[in-house]
């Protein structure tokens, strides 16, 4: 069963763009994990210094593992900077299988 993970981002007045690049720069080398089955960030239209980031991933090993990359470190380097506040973060488990 898989864990989907939803990270919910406010930057700082000014920071927009950078917490979008930072979030965005994420994207690839995050797919490219052993465990990634999605990783995808959103921006509020309405806000667009308020992002979430949908992930999700095979089990709670690979999301442990993806903590530890090269890019996660660079990544939370560059959040602490443009964060207006601790990024919020929920892991979910697929209550049931979708049909098919």
């Amino acid at each position: 069963m898989s864990l989907v993970v939803v990270a919910e981002c406010v930057a700082e007045p000014g920071q927009e763009d950078r917490l979008r690049t930072a979030l965005e720069a994420l994207i690839e080398p995050s797919l490219e994990e052993p465990g990634c089955l999605a990783y995808r960030p959103y921006a509020d239209p309405n806000n667009p210094g308020h992002m979430v980031v949908v992930a999700e991933w095979t089990d709670p090993e690979a999301l442990a593992r993806h903590g530890t990359t090269p890019h996660v470190r660079h990544a939370r380097q560059v959040l602490d900077l443009v964060l207006a506040e601790p990024m919020a973060v929920r892991r979910l488990l697929m209550a049931a299988r979708p049909p098919g």
